[in-house]
């Protein structure tokens, strides 16, 4: 009989406890969304304040929209291939979400398989250009005749020198493991001896 009783508090003792978690879980949403409004740490809470209309959009304090920077796209080709930039030079603030285009054709009878190689001109602005995507991140394989076109999406650190006011990026495009012969890379010479 004993043993009943226990059980049966036990029990009791258990339901409270399943019954309470549920209700802190139930609660959990609604309490960190407050939170999130109140230290404006969740894009979300932001997302919803901007549909119903109780705030202003956020501006990006990131874009340093006192300076603009020029610029400018290059196309090369190690190879048979068309390959331009669909725009020849951009205006942007330091820190502002850019893309841009690139067009390609192969203009051979034969599948080739190409990648592009990125250079910079002043030098140091390679370390403040920052590509979130990019075709030379990937190789690819066109058909005879086949025409592409892909973005490079980027964004100019505002720590760059303000006397930099003029970027030029330069692609390289040229075949892999095809006929066209790599650039020379410089090597150790290693002298044979006789014997």
């Amino acid at each position: 009989m004993a043993s009943l009783r226990a059980n049966s508090r036990m029990l009791r003792k258990l339901a409270v406890v399943t019954v309470g978690m549920f209700a802190f879980g139930y609660a959990l949403v609604p309490l960190y969304k407050s939170i999130c409004e109140m230290t404006g740490i969740n894009v979300l809470a932001l997302g919803d304040q901007l549909i119903s209309g109780k705030k202003s959009a956020a501006e990006n304090t990131q874009v340093d929209l006192s300076r603009t920077i020029t610029v400018e796209f290059d196309a090369n080709s190690r190879g048979p291939w068309q390959f331009k930039p669909a725009q020849r030079s951009v205006t942007v603030h330091p820190g502002e979400l850019t893309t841009v285009v690139y067009e390609f054709q192969n203009v051979q009878d034969r599948r080739m398989a190409a990648q592009a190689i990125p250079s910079y001109a002043p030098m140091q602005a390679s370390a403040y250009f920052n590509k979130l995507e990019c075709f030379c991140f990937n190789q690819y394989t066109l058909e005879p005749g086949e025409k592409k076109s892909w973005p490079v999406v980027f964004v100019i650190d505002p720590k760059l020198s303000k006397d930099v006011t003029t970027i030029t990026l330069s692609y390289t495009f040229f075949e892999v493991g095809g006929k066209t012969p790599p650039a020379p890379v410089a090597g150790i010479k290693v002298e044979s001896s006789g014997s």
